[in-house]
């Protein structure tokens, strides 16, 4: 199976949130490819759209391979497995993090510009991104979410592996996925069209 673009794996998503039309959710996006994907989602829906701020800690040599994430509020998930598999140094590790945090401040910037954030709190809302491989980015945006009082919180993507549903378990109240092979290469194998979103086509998104 694959999707042709983000937006038409959001309206395929979509079709498996029917249930949360009615809890007025607030949709959250994880930038950049996660945008599209929550667009279409929340116009489904009916929601509210918004980003929610996460950065993967990619293996430097392999910067696909999470070892961690970042995200808003100063949340940090770690992959212990990973680190473990790739002996990666507590420097190395510092390394990577102090880049993906001045990344993640960049962004909020960026990304938000004068608009405040939707207040998360006491409402349902809805991780969505164009995927999960490990699920750490994922993860990182739950935690963010329940340290800002959401009342209920859904991990929704198009395609993911079975350790990442797995894990996202343990981190969400739901977790939805149509998408779930036996084995996932990548993320992007899911897509015809995967191109790298520019920060302009996400600001466009948010502001429509």
């Amino acid at each position: 199976m694959l999707y042709e673009t983000r937006a038409k794996a959001g309206r395929t998503l979509a079709e498996s949130l029917g249930h949360l039309r009615d809890a007025d959710p607030l949709v959250l996006g994880l930038p950049r490819g996660g945008v599209p994907v929550a667009a279409e989602v929340a116009h489904e829906l009916g929601g509210e759209l918004d980003v929610i701020l996460v950065r993967k800690l990619g293996v430097p040599w392999q910067p696909e391979l999470a070892m961690g994430a970042l995200g808003e509020g100063g949340i940090r998930v770690l992959n212990d497995d990973v680190l473990a598999q790739t002996g990666i140094s507590p420097l190395g590790l510092a390394t990577v993090e102090s880049r993906e945090r001045r990344e993640l401040d960049r962004r909020a910037r960026v990304l938000r510009g004068d608009r405040g954030r939707i207040p998360l709190r006491d409402r349902t809302v809805v991780i969505v991104d164009d995927g999960m491989a490990t699920g750490a980015t994922a993860a990182a945006a739950c935690r963010v979410a329940r340290a800002e009082g959401a009342a209920r919180v859904v991990v929704a993507v198009p395609v993911s592996s079975e350790e990442a549903v797995t894990r996202m378990a343990e981190e969400a109240d739901e977790v939805i996925c149509p998408l779930v092979p036996r084995w996932l290469g990548g993320v992007g194998g899911a897509y015809r069209d995967f191109h790298q979103l520019t920060d302009r086509e996400v600001t466009d998104l948010l502001e429509k």
